[in-house]
């Protein structure tokens, strides 16, 4: 392949749509440029030492063993996940090896069509915007290099397959109370979503004495002809099940199991938002845990009322769980979390775990003896009523540069109440009376304008809503 590299990593990874983009030959040039960076660029104290994996979707364990052939050929070890495993059990092997980093493919919650690849970095986190261009800048040169294969790649020796579970699980086994969730065991209906969660979470909540409704738990590459994505349009047979079961709680995971859903027993839908704020409240109130939270600038105020409550400190970083990640490794933080469905704990990886934020509502549900909507309306009514949302707003290229600049010089005002102050970590987000906020973020791939919301009301946000649309339009 000669031209312009199409390995991009966005947020998390490097996504395309197979047979198009994401091809073999695309894969092999990223596998090449992640082998001769982390030649060039060894991390402090790890071995030279990959460890790789993958999802459950078309080719994917054909992709990851075509990486784990190459990165062997510049004297990596490479091993090899002995099945598909979730991205936060890569990320946990990658420091329990003392890995130079590890290679996932997959493409996270995109449609079937899609796959992608995932780097993590030594210390089991994202890898960071640094990382990020020293791999697409090697992928360049390599694009347009036809010698770039002809010396590194051919090893002949195999991969070491290996079995992550057991480590992952006794990993789980010091933070999770488990012996809480034995002692008031519950129902739970688990939506696996075709994907790496299987024999994980469903297993873990079986062990510990739950009735477990576990649902689409083969491996299914077309995800069983939908998206799978763990949002409520996409988790109609959880809905119909949970109601029928009576069960206490409804779980779900992405395919890479590092996103979550969580719904309570009456079929409502926890949010992201309100997840982070259950897990602070449960870690520090039941756990008696120390130290601060952290939260990306797109996420609800609502875990800093939780905070408040308890005298925990803030910490504010850009869109993204690499930033969260890197943060949680350089202080303690009791929990970290973003909007997008990211969360992980002290002592745990700095990488988002789906699997673990299921275990953390069914211990809350087994320690506080009331379902999470329960739980969650007394956080709501001491925090005085916080209304999050989100709209994706679409414009043209030249206005989205016009908008940039009326951002820039800053608003005064926003759906009837003044502009307080004004953050610019990621965006721009305008801070409005009454604790309320509104975020600009501009799509960094597309015309797209990303709008957070936050309000005390509903009626509030409606108004707001109105505005963010009147105003981009």
């Amino acid at each position: 392949m000669r031209g312009m590299s199409v390995i991009k990593f966005g947020t998390s990874g490097w996504r395309g749509i197979m047979s198009d983009t994401f091809t073999f030959a695309n894969v092999e040039i990223a596998a090449h440029a992640i082998a001769q960076y982390l030649t060039e660029n060894p991390p402090p104290r790890a071995k030279k030492l990959l460890i790789v994996g993958h999802d459950t979707r078309f080719l994917s364990r054909e992709f990851a063993t075509r990486c784990a052939a190459i990165v062997a050929g510049y004297g990596f070890k490479a091993f090899l996940t002995d099945r598909d495993a979730p991205t936060p059990v890569i990320s946990h092997s990658i420091r329990i090896y003392q890995a130079s980093g590890g290679i996932n493919i997959t493409a996270s919650h995109n449609p079937p069509e899609w796959n992608g690849l995932k780097f993590n970095e030594s210390n089991g986190a994202p890898c960071l915007p640094e990382t990020a261009k020293g791999i697409e800048k090697k992928a360049e040169e390599l694009a347009s290099d036809a010698k770039r294969g002809e010396s590194a790649g051919t090893a002949a020796t195999s991969p070491q397959v290996f079995n992550p579970m057991p480590q992952y699980v006794a990993q789980l086994r010091k933070i999770v109370d488990f012996a809480a969730l034995q002692k008031h065991p519950k129902k739970a209906v688990v939506d696996l979503m075709f994907g790496t969660g299987r024999g994980y979470l469903d297993e873990l909540l079986t062990r510990s004495g739950w009735r477990v409704d576990a649902l689409h738990r083969e491996p299914n590459p077309l995800f069983g002809k939908g998206h799978p994505e763990p949002i409520r349009e996409n988790m109609g047979e959880l809905l119909a099940r949970l109601k029928q079961s009576k069960a206490a709680l409804g779980l779900g995971l992405d395919p890479d199991a590092d996103r979550f859903a969580i719904v309570d027993n009456d079929g409502t839908f926890i949010s992201a938002n309100e997840v982070l704020a259950l897990a602070l409240y449960h870690l520090a109130k039941n756990r008696r845990w120390t130290g601060a939270v952290v939260r990306t600038v797109a996420t609800s105020h609502l875990v800093d009322a939780v905070a408040h409550e308890f005298g925990i400190e803030v910490r504010e970083t850009p869109v993204g769980f690499k930033y969260i990640g890197a943060l949680m490794e350089s202080e303690p933080i009791i929990v970290g979390g973003e909007e997008s469905g990211g969360l992980s704990v002290k002592g745990h990886v700095p990488e988002k775990d789906g699997i673990l934020a299921c275990l953390l509502m069914a211990e809350l549900v087994a320690y506080e003896g009331r379902s999470v909507g329960e739980v969650l309306k007394g956080i709501q009514k001491r925090a005085g009523g916080i209304v999050s949302d989100r709209i994706n707003l679409r414009v043209t290229p030249e206005h989205k540069e016009q908008l940039l600049a009326k951002f820039a010089e800053g608003l005064a005002e926003f759906g009837g109440q003044n502009v307080t102050g004004v953050v610019t970590k990621d965006g721009y987000k305008f801070l409005l009376n009454d604790g309320c906020w509104v975020m600009f973020r501009a799509s960094g791939t597309e015309p797209v304008f990303r709008c957070y919301l936050e309000a005390r009301t509903a009626r509030q946000m409606a108004g707001f809503r109105r505005a963010a649309l009147e105003l981009v339009e």
